[in-house]
């Protein structure tokens, strides 16, 4: 099997992991795991997992300084802000409608970049922000089953904070590595959900004798984390990334199924019309950028 197959595999299964986030933490919810809970074990887990490939391949490089901050804000207001406003829109969209929602994060990405580089946005570009945008409010206003209002605007606050998240982490990589920075952005994102939990008296340890609530901490950490996390960072060389991010589409497609699949979700044409603007916006996005 040549490198190029190997690649598009590793990231399509990337994405499947990532397409059943929404999942796991409807799954986790059912059965009554705060958020706090929920995101504070996944980020644990998943550092440990992590820092273990880091230190296996002898590259567990402690960040300092200004990079250390930089880090730990990608953390707390990138990711960290992402991964609260995905899963408090849980409460309101099915796990399929969240996943299209968040994935207008290149459309902000290139919205934002209208204002500080419009030398850089092309009509292309723009068409492909509309039609983004477009198939959200076309959701939105033909409401179809699961697809309410303030789940939409909750979920556009988890692609702002991804675009965010996206932008203030390409000055980094300039000088770190995207596992060490990641590696880095998990913890800092887990203390913040631990912080939140506490605050609030909301996070809490399941019990040893909860078997079904570690069972679902353990798989978004591993099945929907940690391990679609390797998978990219090892597709991402043999195929480039734009070719990944490409592929990395499939992810809203696969949230959809298995909504419907695992949680019974409804699926109408309506979303899945919408569903495909904004694939297809991205994917147009991906492909001038």
């Amino acid at each position: 099997m040549d490198e190029r197959t190997v690649g598009i595999g590793y990231v399509l299964a990337s994405a499947v992991g990532f397409g059943a986030v929404g999942i796991f933490g409807t799954l986790g919810g059912d059965i009554g795991l705060s958020i706090p809970t929920i995101l504070a074990f996944r980020f644990a887990i998943a550092s440990a997992v992590l820092w273990g490939l880091l230190a296996v391949q002898g590259r567990q490089n402690l960040l300092s300084g200004r990079l250390l901050g930089w880090a730990v804000l990608l953390g707390i207001g990138g990711y960290g802000g992402m991964s609260g406003f995905y899963f408090w829109g849980l409460e309101y969209l099915t796990a399929g409608l969240v996943a299209i929602v968040l994935f207008t994060f290149p459309a902000i990405v290139v919205a934002a970049t209208l204002f500080t580089s419009p030398d850089r946005i092309s009509g292309p570009l723009v068409a492909a922000l509309c039609l983004s945008l477009g198939g959200v409010a076309l959701i939105v206003g033909a409401d179809p089953a699961g697809a309410d209002p303030r789940g939409v605007v909750i979920v556009l606050g988890s692609a702002i904070c991804y675009a965010g998240y996206m932008l203030g982490s390409e000055r980094v990589l300039e000088s770190v590595d995207p596992q060490v920075l990641t590696a880095h952005v998990l913890p800092a994102s887990g203390l913040l959900f631990l912080a939140i939990g506490a605050a609030r008296g909301t996070f809490a340890v399941p019990a040893a004798t909860e078997t079904t609530a570690w069972i679902v901490l353990t798989a978004l950490a591993m099945f929907s984390t940690a391990i679609p996390i390797s998978l990219l960072y090892a597709g991402l060389p043999k195929i480039g990334a734009s070719r990944a991010s490409i592929i990395s589409t499939a992810e809203p497609a696969v949230a959809v199924v298995l909504g419907a699949a695992v949680l019974g979700e409804p699926v109408t044409a309506t979303t899945v019309v919408g569903g495909m603007l904004v694939v297809v916006g991205v994917i147009v996005i991906q492909r001038r950028s």
